[in-house]
């Protein structure tokens, strides 16, 4: 293992001559290893790593004017949308909402040029699937930038600079830290002027990470190849769970061989990650009872840890997203998101049938 560099500033042979570090802020020996390994993972030639997967984003939002937008198809993290409409949208950066990949959507929102078009496949939190060769030569005819989050896929299951994206972002708190116990974040791509001015963000508005978190990244990738694989088999064992049980309405997972985006998926990933969502045939209030019982699937926000949490998207993750708008993109009351964990899938299982056997969920909390 490297070690950790706690350095905040750095020797230098002459003013101005350095040995290729001058500040942390700028740029420490751990920062350069994470991105080195992110980089070949992803199928890129520059990285970028931040102290948080927002950070990264701020970033990237950096290098817009007042005057520019960004297409973002439906299905983006709640705190993205909350840093587009809420921070930056005060500096005349517009955020265009794209309800779907159709033609027509897609036509309407480069009819207002947009600098960039803006997507995550799978989708947080329905896990829609969205071709990214497609869309990255539509943008491309349209003069636009891809940029891709690909959080939930991971660079082990899909590498979007290799169908056609210009930049890929992560926050690596989730599946590249994979225990829960850092906060990071990554941008990538092949464009070295791109690289620049992620570069000069990071050291300008301060958003580097610390060395000791970067470490426990690069230590997290060690395990990352066998971690996916696992976490893609127990959410495909509890997928298939759920969509059997009479209280479940609609499971979300592009596993399944039912779900619309399976074939495409099967296409550009070599495997579905860890993520799914479900809809319960219960009540709102009944829905939250149940996933605050749960004894291994603890009720928490993040994902991509070796634990299993589940959350309700609605009043956690996606809060920040206006109420109207949530429905309209599908997020309705009654989803739930798990991020399913490493444990043993037949305790999962169990965990989730006993919890589910009552017939008046509420019976479960004789406490409350």
């Amino acid at each position: 293992m490297p070690p950790i560099y706690m350095t905040s500033t750095y020797v230098q042979e002459a003013p101005g001559e350095t040995k290729g570090y001058d500040y942390t802020r700028a740029g420490n020996p751990n920062f350069t290893i994470l991105e080195k390994v992110l980089a070949s993972l992803e199928e890129a030639e520059y990285a970028t790593v931040f102290s948080s997967g927002l950070g990264a984003l701020t970033a990237l939002i950096s290098m817009l004017s007042p005057g520019d937008s960004v297409a973002a198809i439906n299905g983006v993290y709640g705190g993205t949308y909350r840093l587009f409409n809420k921070v930056f949208k005060r500096y005349g950066i517009e955020f265009i909402p794209v309800h779907s990949a159709s033609q027509k959507d897609l036509d309407a929102a480069f009819a207002k040029k947009p600098k960039w078009l803006f997507f995550e496949t799978p989708t947080n939190p329905l896990l829609g699937i969205f071709d990214i060769a497609i869309l990255a030569k539509k943008a491309k005819e349209h003069g636009a930038l891809t940029v891709i989050d690909n959080t939930f896929a991971t660079s082990y299951f899909q590498q979007p600079l290799t169908l056609g994206a210009d930049i890929v972002w992560h926050s690596t708190t989730k599946y590249v830290g994979g225990h829960s116990d850092v906060i990071g974040g990554v941008a990538m791509t092949n464009n070295k002027e791109i690289k620049e001015a992620l570069d000069f963000a990071r050291m300008s508005m301060g958003l580097n990470p610390s060395p000791f978190d970067v470490w426990l990244q690069t230590r997290g990738v060690k395990t990352l190849a066998l971690r996916m694989e696992k976490h893609q088999q127990n959410a495909l064992a509890i997928a298939k769970f759920l969509e059997a049980h009479p209280k479940v309405s609609k499971v979300y997972y592009p596993g399944l061989q039912n779900h619309p985006g399976h074939d495409i998926a099967k296409k550009q990933m070599t495997g579905f990650s860890g993520m799914l969502s479900v809809e319960f045939n219960l009540s709102l209030e009944a829905t939250k009872k149940l996933i605050s019982s749960f004894k291994l699937f603890s009720l928490a926000e993040s994902l991509g840890g070796v634990e299993s949490l589940v959350c309700h998207p609605a009043t956690m993750t996606h809060a920040s997203v206006p109420v109207d708008e949530r429905h309209r993109n599908g997020i309705t009351d009654g989803l739930v998101r798990f991020s399913v964990g490493i444990e043993d899938p037949q305790d999962l299982i169990e965990d989730l049938s006993e919890r589910m056997k009552s017939e008046n969920p509420q019976s479960l909390f004789p406490h409350k």
